[in-house]
C-alpha cells in the first residue's frame, strides 16, 4: 500500500486514513506543523523518501491570479527539507478539475451557476473556477483585495477583474505573505464591513476556511463552491442558510464511505499512479488519469426545505401609473406630473418583485416557486416604442431570473403582444419562455361558459358568439374552439385578409359551422349571446355596449381591458366578465399585489407555473398561432395537478349569484318589451357618446402638446429612480 503524507499548516487532528482511488489503495498520513516553518520542514525531512508523494494542503508553491504566476516565499524555504519524494500542492491539476467539476455539476442540477453572482473567496490559486463559472455568464468579484489588505474594492468590497488582465501589484505582496494569513483558521468572527459583496453574490466560492473566517452570520438561500468540505464545515455552513454546498473535487473512497480531498491530495495521488515515474509533472502528464475518474461532484442540500422545487418568473409591467406610484420605491413619484413618470418608467431595467412561493401539486407533491419581475412600461409605453426597446428589457429579465434558479418564464400582459409575441425573447434568452396564451385561451373559455350559463343559457349550441381581435394569437385559436362548440360565429378584426384566412380554416374544421366576418363589431353586437374581446387596441371604442343584447355576456380577454366600469354601468343587465383567472394549487403567496385577490392568478402566469410543476421547462406557446393541440395539452395539465378556475369577476368585484340573478330579470323585462328595449339602448348610446372614446384607459388624443416637458422631465426623474434603485440591496 502506498503511504503518502498529507501536511497540514494549522492546527489538524493527526490521523491515517487508508483510501481507494481508481483502483489502488493508499494510507494517507495527515499531520499538522501547527504554523510552524521548522516543524514543517522536520516531518517533511522525516518523510523524505519513505512517503511515495507528498501533499501541502493550505501551503501553496506558487500563487496564480489571473495569468500571472509567482513562487511563494515560504513555500520554496520549506521544500528545501525534501531531496527524492515529489511535493505537490495542487496547482498541476486544480484549474483542470475545476473547471471540468463546473460541467458536470452544471449537468447534475442544470442552471446551478447560470448567471449567478458569484464572490471569488479569494480568486487567488482558483483560476480554472473563475473561467469555468465566466462561460455560464456569471458576474464576478473577487474579495481579496479586502481579505488580505483590508481594502475596500469596486463595487462594493470585491472588485471585478478580468481574468485577461495582469496580475495586481497585490501579489508580489502575498508572495511574500505568511500561510496563516493566506488561509486564516475559521474563528466564527467575521469583520462587519465584508456583509455587503456576500449579499450581492448568489454564489460564494473559493477556499472553505476563508469563507468561514470572512463571511457574516447569515448566506440564506446562498450556494458555496469549494475543493472540500469536512463534517464540520457542512454544519457550519447550514447553521448560516447556506443552500447548497458543492465539493469540486472527486472524493477517495474510504472505509465508511466518501472521504472529501483537496487537489493537493488528488495530485499527490496520481503521482503515484504515473506510468513513468521520470516523467515531467505537469496537467498533460496527468490528464490520461484525470479522464479515468468516474464522478459527479458532491453537492450537498444544506436546507431541506429548498430540495425539489421547480423554479419559475413572470414578468408584469404596470397597466396604469397606479402601481407605479404604490410601489416601496417610487412612491414619490406621486408628487410628479404622471406624464414624466410614465415615460421615465419605460426606461427602467426589470425590477424584481417578489418570490411566489406554496405551488404544490396535490396530486405529484412537486412543489414550485417563482420569481415576479416587473418592467416599468405602461402598455402606451411599449406601443410608443420599437419593438427592440421591449426586446432588451425583456432579455435582461430573463437573465435576473436565470441567476435567481428560474428554468422558465412566462410573459405577462403586454408583454406577450409586443413584436412577435415571445419568439424573439426566447431565441435570444437560455431559459424556456411562454406567453402564457395557451391556458389563457383554455382559461377564457371555461369562464365565458359559466358565465352564459349563469345567465341562464341552456344551450350553448344555439347561440351566437362575437370575436373581436379575431385574427391575434388569443383571438384566432378561441374563434375556432368557439365554433366547435357554438356553430355560428362573428369574426371581427381589423386585417381583412387575415379574417378571410380564419373564415376558411373553421369551416374546414368544423363543416356545418356559420362563420361571418367584417372589420366592425357594429352591426352584429345586438345580435350575440356572448362577445368575446382580445384586442392590443388603444384609444378606441372596441364595442358599443349600448346596442348589445339583453342578458349578453361579454368576455373581456385584453389587459388592460378593452372596456371601462363607466360604458359597462350603461347596460345593468349585460354581464361584463374578466378573462378567467386561475387558482394555484397549494398555499400560494405571490408577495406582492398583482391586482387580483388572494391566491388567484392571471392564466398566463399560472400557465408558467402548470409547466414547472410538470417538469416542462420549454418554450410552450409563442407567437400568434397558438395551436389547438397545445391548448387542449395544457387544459390536461390543468386537470392533472387539479388548478381551479377562480370564481367570476366583474371589474375586480365577484360575481355573485344573487347579481347574475338581478341581471337576468332586468334582460327578461326588456326582452318581453321591445320598446322598453329600444329606449334603453337608445339613452345608453347618448350616454356613451358623451364618454372619452378610449380603450385599455387610454383616451382617443392627437396631441403633442407636452413633449418639451416630458424630454426635460425624464433627465431629472430618471436620475431619482436610479438613485433610488441603487439603494437596493
Amino acid at each position: 500500500m502506498k503511504e503518502i503524507l498529507v501536511l497540514h499548516w494549522q492546527a489538524e487532528e493527526e490521523r491515517v486514513e487508508t483510501v481507494s482511488f481508481l483502483g489502488e489503495s493508499f494510507a494517507l498520513q495527515h499531520k499538522s506543523c501547527d504554523g510552524d516553518m521548522a516543524q514543517a520542514q522536520a516531518l517533511l525531512a522525516e518523510y523524505d523518501g519513505r512517503a511515495t508523494a507528498i501533499a501541502l494542503n493550505d501551503m501553496p508553491l506558487t500563487l496564480e491570479l489571473g495569468p500571472a504566476r509567482r513562487e511563494h516565499a515560504w513555500g520554496q524555504q520549506v521544500i528545501t527539507a525534501v531531496q527524492t519524494t515529489p511535493v505537490l500542492d495542487g496547482r498541476i491539476i486544480r484549474a483542470g478539475l475545476e473547471r471540468w467539476a463546473v460541467i458536470l455539476a452544471d449537468r447534475a442540477q442544470p442552471g446551478i451557476f447560470s448567471r449567478k453572482h458569484v464572490l471569488m473567496t479569494p480568486g487567488l490559486n482558483h483560476n480554472g473556477l473563475a473561467q469555468a463559472l465566466e462561460k455560464r455568464g456569471c458576474d464576478l468579484r473577487y474579495a481579496d483585495p479586502f481579505i488580505y489588505f483590508g481594502l475596500p474594492g469596486a463595487p462594493g468590497i470585491g472588485g471585478r477583474r478580468s481574468r485577461n488582465q495582469a496580475a495586481p501589484p497585490s501579489l508580489d505582496r502575498l508572495k511574500e505573505m505568511e500561510y496563516g494569513r493566506l488561509y486564516p483558521t475559521p474563528n466564527g468572527v467575521a469583520p462587519e464591513s465584508s456583509g455587503a459583496p456576500f449579499v450581492w453574490a448568489d454564489v460564494v466560492a473559493g477556499d472553505i476556511s476563508v469563507i468561514r473566517r470572512f463571511a457574516p452570520p447569515q448566506l440564506k438561500h446562498k450556494t458555496v463552491v469549494v475543493e472540500y468540505a469536512t463534517a464540520e464545515d457542512l454544519a457550519d455552513l447550514q447553521m448560516r442558510g447556506v443552500a447548497l454546498v458543492v465539493e469540486l473535487m472527486p472524493g477517495l473512497v474510504g472505509e465508511y464511505g466518501r472521504i472529501p480531498a483537496s487537489a493537493a491530495t488528488l495530485e499527490a495521488i496520481l503521482t503515484t499512479l504515473q506510468p513513468d515515474p521520470e516523467a515531467a509533472l505537469n496537467e498533460d502528464a496527468f490528464l490520461d488519469l484525470m479522464a479515468d475518474i468516474e464522478w459527479t461532484p458532491a453537492i450537498h442540500t444544506l436546507q431541506p426545505e429548498e430540495t425539489g422545487i421547480n423554479r419559475f418568473a413572470f414578468v408584469i409591467h404596470p397597466l396604469h401609473l397606479g402601481f407605479v406610484h404604490k410601489h416601496k420605491y417610487f412612491r414619490w413619484t406621486r408628487y410628479l406630473p404622471d406624464s414624466l413618470v410614465e415615460a421615465v418608467a419605460a426606461y427602467l431595467p426589470p425590477l424584481y418583485l417578489s418570490r411566489i412561493t406554496g405551488g404544490q401539486s396535490p396530486n405529484t407533491g412537486q412543489r414550485v416557486e417563482g420569481i415576479l419581475i416587473s418592467l416599468g412600461a405602461t402598455p402606451r409605453q411599449m406601443m410608443r416604442h420599437n419593438e427592440r426597446f421591449t426586446y432588451n428589457r425583456l432579455r435582461q429579465a430573463a437573465l435576473m431570473a436565470e441567476r435567481k434558479g428560474a428554468r422558465i418564464m412566462g410573459l405577462g400582459a403586454f408583454t406577450s403582444v409586443i413584436g412577435d409575441a415571445g419568439i424573439t425573447v426566447a431565441h435570444e434568452a437560455d431559459i424556456a419562455i411562454t406567453s402564457g396564451n395557451s391556458l389563457t385561451v383554455a382559461a377564457t373559455l371555461e369562464a365565458a361558459k359559466q358565465a352564459v350559463v349563469k345567465m341562464g343559457a341552456t344551450d350553448l349550441t344555439k347561440g351566437k358568439v362575437m370575436i373581436i381581435g379575431a385574427t391575434g394569437s388569443i383571438g384566432s385559436v378561441c374563434s375556432r374552439l368557439l365554433a366547435q362548440a357554438i356553430y355560428d360565429v362573428v369574426l371581427v378584426s381589423i386585417e381583412p385578409e387575415k379574417l378571410i384566412d380564419l373564415k376558411r380554416t373553421i369551416q374546414a374544421e368544423t363543416p356545418g359551422s356559420t362563420v361571418t366576418i367584417a372589420t366592425r363589431p357594429d352591426e352584429f353586437v345586438g345580435l350575440c349571446d356572448l362577445i368575446v374581446t382580445a384586442t392590443s387596441a388603444f384609444g378606441q371604442r372596441i364595442v358599443d355596449i349600448s346596442k348589445c343584447k339583453p342578458g349578453a355576456v361579454i368576455c373581456d380577454v385584453a389587459r388592460p381591458p378593452d372596456i371601462s366600469k363607466e360604458e359597462a354601468a350603461l347596460r345593468p343587465d349585460v354581464l361584463v366578465i374578466e378573462s378567467g383567472e386561475v387558482l394555484i394549487p397549494g398555499d400560494i403567496d405571490f408577495g406582492y399585489d398583482i391586482g387580483l385577490p388572494p391566491k388567484t392568478a392571471y392564466a398566463c402566469l399560472a400557465e408558467t407555473a402548470l409547466l414547472a410543476m410538470d417538469g416542462r421547462f420549454e418554450d410552450y406557446t409563442l407567437g400568434r398561432n397558438i395551436s389547438m393541440e397545445r391548448v387542449k395539452e395544457i387544459y390536461r395539465l390543468f386537470k392533472k395537478h387539479e388548478f381551479q378556475i377562480a370564481g367570476l369577476r366583474s371589474f375586480g368585484e365577484h360575481v355573485t349569484d344573487e347579481m347574475a340573478a338581478q341581471k337576468r330579470a332586468l334582460a327578461d323585462q326588456l326582452r318581453r318589451d321591445p320598446a322598453a328595449l329600444a329606449r334603453v339602448q337608445q339613452e345608453s348610446g347618448a350616454k356613451l357618446a358623451a364618454m372619452p372614446v378610449q380603450a385599455k384607459g387610454v383616451r382617443s388624443s392627437n396631441s403633442n402638446r407636452g413633449k418639451w416637458a416630458v424630454t426635460a422631465g425624464m433627465i431629472i426623474v430618471g436620475l431619482l429612480a436610479i438613485r433610488q434603485l441603487a439603494r437596493r440591496p
